[in-house]
């Protein structure tokens, strides 16, 4: 009885206090992206999967999501938006451009500065020669601790992506040392190694050989390391994944929805569900995603100076909204820019 008494005084007594508590809430509450990412709050443990043929602007939805992470909310007065959060990047295409990151970024740097500064910003403009504006906006300090959020790893194989896996805690542990918390994983592009790995199960000898080079084990343990992960750092896993089969069924952009005259209303429902691609990642991988993207491109765009861009269609399988979001990709600015 003595035992109990005192178990119930320490569960009664609380064990952390109320900015601890308040840390720990607001750490772990949805956050949102920006456009054309901006219709489902993410939280913490959310796996979303973008998928669209190639190219369809996939890896540049993933610079401008890990610029709104890495940002800072406020930096000297001026305010960014950002979440100052580690963003952890797996390329397995080995196809990404960190330049072009690096130019996003130092555009959104320059666009925040403006907005902040207003009517200063104006007056300095008109009075410093186009090479020195530079000198002006460019804030090296905030442009170096944005990078040091971001952690690009580059994987050839599925082997060597578990072993990314295994030792990003080790990774990130100094990161977190300094006071930056893991927001986001991203991996470009989960497919990437889908043939080489069905080659390698159909060279396999034997059956224990067959068995740890098979295609749906390898997925499997790629899946248990991200949860393993998932569960140590509160993060949310964005993953691109490219088409490799023709489309068989057409999206909501092109047919609109089903009336009742022309089809029976289950069919109707069954249709609906049909994603626009056929899936070709094993059913484990299926059942840890929670949010599906779907992408595609929509044609070409003429903008204010005559100059054709490509138009590309973004749509929400899951949760499925009714509403399709269609943005550019402009080469000056390097943004999306999102159309109503």
């Amino acid at each position: 009885f003595a035992m109990g008494e005192h178990e119930a005084r320490g569960w009664i007594r609380c064990d952390e206090t109320a900015k601890q508590m308040l840390s720990r809430v607001l750490g772990d509450r949805a956050f949102l992206l920006l456009p054309p990412l901006h219709r489902v709050p993410l939280r913490a443990g959310n796996v979303v999967e973008i998928t669209g043929s190639s190219p369809t602007a996939k890896t540049q939805i993933l610079i401008q999501a890990a610029i709104t992470c890495i940002l800072p909310k406020t930096w000297n007065g001026v305010h960014y938006g950002g979440l100052e959060k580690l963003v952890l990047f797996l390329d397995l295409d080995c196809r990404f451009d960190v330049l072009r990151l690096s130019d996003m970024l130092k555009h959104r740097l320059l666009e925040a500065y403006r907005i902040g500064n207003g009517a200063w910003w104006q007056l300095e403009e008109s009075n410093v020669k186009t090479q020195d504006k530079s000198k002006i906006v460019y804030d090296e300090e905030l442009y170096v601790s944005c990078m040091k959020r971001f952690l690009y790893l580059r994987c050839y194989d599925s082997l060597e992506l578990l072993s990314t896996l295994k030792t990003l805690h080790y990774r990130i542990r100094p990161q977190e040392a300094c006071g930056s918390q893991v927001g986001v994983l991203m991996i470009d592009s989960i497919g990437a190694f889908h043939w080489t790995d069905r080659l390698s199960s159909s060279l396999a000898l034997d059956k224990n050989n067959r068995k740890s080079l098979s295609l749906t084990n390898v997925v499997e343990t790629i899946v248990q390391e991200m949860k393993k992960l998932m569960q140590v750092h509160s993060l949310v896993v964005i993953a691109t994944k490219a088409t490799i089969y023709e489309e068989k069924y057409p999206t909501n952009e092109n047919n609109g929805k089903l009336s009742s005259n022309n089809a029976m209303p289950g069919n109707a429902s069954s249709k609906a569900q049909q994603p626009p691609f056929r899936e070709f990642m094993p059913s484990s991988w299926q059942a840890f995603v929670t949010h599906k993207i779907f992408m595609r491109k929509s044609g070409d765009y003429q903008s204010s100076g005559q100059q054709s861009l490509s138009a590309y269609s973004l749509e929400w399988l899951q949760p499925q909204l009714s509403s399709i979001d269609r943005f550019i990709v402009d080469d000056v600015s390097k943004l999306n820019h999102f159309m109503s």
